[in-house]
């Protein structure tokens, strides 16, 4: 292979790479495809069981961390000390309820491994995620968010308390607490990292108990030199092949690559995929590695499973293509489809996404419209992605302090300036006038009698404590919450009072996120074959593996479980490579 040399320990272990001076001695017993969290997390691991990891992956050395960089970083944390303090009452066994209820587990062969590693995790969760995490030195802030909130059926979808923690310092905090030791495992040189290295083969060899994965073969890409996030070349510079006991693929879901989205969207529960949608990742987040890894013999399942946002837009600053950013809305907003017909009342902003995202697609249009004021905006409406919100990320009180005061906050603004989604105007004729020409004479255009009657309904539910409209109730039991009270939900109010104008239109996009099938994985993550049994020296762990087992979401999920979904199969895989490592050298 040019320009690539060999480095082995008598067994047939160790590597061909680059003769560069950070790897070409580099006697590896594991290769981790994926600089991801779920990759941090399974090098960390097992480095600290003694192993010697090699990390490879297609991006520059810019992207570690992946996707949850860019995250929030909501973690989902079971009667947590701050959920006492907020005067939450959780507990494993209703976390396990909700899990179960919004799961929805077939009781079929497909979800045995899913069903399994969601009790895990809720175990996780519930005993041993926070201390985890704290002891690298993650804290959280106090106020805990009411994400997912619910279908409004005890048996249902939905965390029937709140259950979001926000990390203190968004998502590049959660990559920090495990980039910085692995940066001390590098320099001591227990990991070495091969960027622009892109697998394209899982090296597999028979012996007497039939085939095991050895390897790696790929293409070495061109230098890129881009920021964290930009598309980058996949223009070939060479060749490599690597070898270790084991390969770990911890590269992601398939959010990046519409084409492969659009192929495998579950027409029957969510109408046709809209031709019109934007990026929530980075377009390396490809999902290249599940078709590898089937072809070296992993079974897949659930791969229709995905989690997609309703309520996504396209971000005035973008910086990979079709860069889309999700609103995570408390519950006032009105929600309008195309044609201006309010969704049914138990689809309330922040409730229940997977149901909001089957009734838009169901209507044929692909996109919807949330329509509000800026009273609630100014209260109700977070962003997405670590950098809409620098008061968090940063960590300073002083910036956190302006989240929750009164005014509207700077990321917000910027969208009001610039977003190409949104309207605003002082009455709601000029707003009707302004989303009609957004979407232009081909699209439906909206009934500005038809839709002032609708808001007008709601409205007339307002004077009295009680009503009969759904959301206008919800919105009052959500402020009986501490936290929705003081940072999440306004106090209901007349939506066209012109003292909290002026009016605001969004026209909200499917977004896409994270797939929740994948690779199937027993509870060690070694993946499985079409019998059943483990594939020798092939483990998964995050979003490929459907964050463990295939899919332990089972077919809709809870907010803020996505990056602890990447720490715990992580952690998981990255604690059992010795024991089978130790079998095979």
């Amino acid at each position: 292979m040019c320009g690539h040399q060999y480095t082995g320990d008598g067994k047939g272990y160790g590597v061909i790479v680059n003769t560069t001076p950070s790897a070409s001695n580099f006697n590896a017993d594991v290769i981790v495809v994926g600089a991801g969290l779920a990759g941090l997390v399974a090098t960390y691991e097992a480095v600290r069981s003694g192993l010697k990891v090699l990390v490879v992956d297609q991006e520059n050395r810019n992207n570690l961390g992946g996707q949850a960089f860019w995250s929030l970083g909501g973690l989902f944390y079971v009667n947590s000390p701050e959920q006492r303090m907020m005067g939450v009452k959780d507990s494993e066994e209703l976390a396990w309820r909700d899990w179960e209820n919004t799961a929805q587990y077939d009781d079929a062969e497909n979800d045995y491994w899913p069903r399994r590693w969601g009790r895990e995790y809720v175990r996780f969760a519930a005993q041993e995620k926070r201390d985890y995490l704290k002891g690298l030195g993650l804290n959280v802030i106090p106020t805990v968010g009411w994400a997912e909130r619910g279908s409004g059926d005890a048996s249902g979808h939905g965390n029937s308390v709140p259950r979001f923690h926000l990390t203190w310092g968004t998502g590049p905090e959660v990559v920090r607490v495990f980039r910085e030791p692995i940066e001390e495992f590098e320099k001591e040189g227990k990991v070495s990292f091969l960027f622009r290295h892109q697998v394209d083969e899982l090296i597999t060899e028979d012996d007497a108990n039939g085939p095991r994965v050895v390897g790696v073969r790929g293409t070495v890409l061109a230098n890129a030199p881009e920021e964290r996030g930009v598309a980058s070349n996949r223009d070939k510079a060479g060749e490599f092949e690597l070898r270790a006991a084991a390969v770990a693929v911890t590269s992601g879901g398939i959010g990046g690559n519409l084409d492969l989205v659009r192929r495998t969207w579950p027409e029957d529960r969510w109408g046709p995929a809209p031709k019109d949608m934007v990026q929530g990742v980075p377009a390396h987040v490809d999902g290249r590695m599940i078709e590898i890894s089937k072809k070296a013999g992993a079974r897949l399942t659930n791969t229709d499973r995905m989690w997609h946002y309703p309520e996504g837009m396209q971000n005035w600053d973008s910086i990979w293509p079709t860069h889309g950013i999700r609103i995570i809305p408390g519950p006032s907003s009105m929600w309008f489809d195309a044609e201006g017909k309010r969704l049914p009342n138990t689809i309330i902003p922040g409730g229940d996404n997977l149901k909001g995202l089957a009734h838009v697609g169901r209507t044929g249009h692909g996109y919807s419209w949330f329509v509000l004021n800026k009273s609630i905006v100014d209260k109700e409406f977070i962003f997405s992605g670590s950098e809409q919100n620098p008061d968090l990320t940063i960590k300073k009180v002083k910036n956190l302090l302006s989240k929750v005061g009164p005014g509207t906050h700077p990321a917000i603004r910027n969208f009001m300036d610039h977003g190409e989604d949104w309207v605003i105007a002082d009455t709601l004729g000029e707003l009707v006038d302004g989303m009609n020409r957004l979407v232009g004479p081909d699209a439906p255009q909206i009934d500005v009698a038809d839709l002032r009657r609708q808001i007008e309904d709601r409205d007339s539910q307002i004077d009295n404590k009680f009503s009969k409209d759904y959301q206008v109730n919800y919105i009052r039991t959500a402020r009986g919450y501490l936290g929705d009270k003081i940072v999440r939900c306004q106090a209901p109010h007349k939506l066209l009072d012109e003292s909290r104008g002026p009016l605001i239109a969004v026209r909200l996009r499917i977004l896409t996120r994270k797939t929740l099938g994948g690779i199937e994985t027993d509870l060690d993550g070694r993946c499985l074959q079409s019998d059943g049994s483990p594939l020798p020296g092939l483990y998964a762990a995050g979003e490929v593996a459907g964050f463990g087992g295939g899919g332990m979401h089972g077919k809709n999920a809870l907010e803020g479980t996505f990056l602890g979904g990447c720490i715990h199969s992580g952690k998981r895989v990255g604690e059992h490579l010795k024991k089978y490592v130790d079998t095979v050298k």
